[in-house]
């Protein structure tokens, strides 16, 4: 693979999209269980153990956010929060990029992506964390 090889997107863009494609989900997410008495899908770990993962809550709370009910997804996960946060803040930069307003991102230093990992475990343990207390774990 040649060393020049750049990325269209940045991984904050893609988590970007992935987060617009989960709000858009979420707001017809409940529509679809009504109509189909479908059930959501349960946990893959918590089903498996007993133990809620980093991320579980966050459909329900993507679709109480959907809703503009702050107080149910903060309680169900406050990952929700930084999620969209991250939406607000990179989809001008996502949608300058596809409309060619905006140039292809710059590659991070070998420090910055350590220091974005860090942050990144550091969340997730957090989430975790508050996941087992959710569930009565801690």
């Amino acid at each position: 693979m040649p060393a020049m090889l750049r990325r269209m997107y940045s991984v904050p863009e893609h988590i970007t999209m992935a987060g617009l494609g989960a709000g858009l989900i979420g707001a017809i997410y409940p529509t679809i269980m009504a109509r189909t008495g479908g059930r959501s899908l349960p946990c893959p770990l918590r089903t498996l153990t007993g133990l809620p993962c980093p991320f579980c809550g966050l459909t329900t709370a993507t679709v109480a956010l959907t809703r503009s009910e702050w107080a149910a997804a903060a309680s169900t996960s406050p990952l929700i929060y930084l999620t969209a946060a991250l939406v607000t803040a990179t989809t001008p930069i996502l949608a300058a990029r596809l409309l060619g307003l905006a140039p292809p991102p710059r590659p991070w230093s070998a420090a910055a992506r350590a220091r974005t990992r860090y942050s990144a475990y550091v969340v997730v343990a957090l989430s975790w964390l508050f996941q087992l207390h959710r569930y009565h774990f801690i």
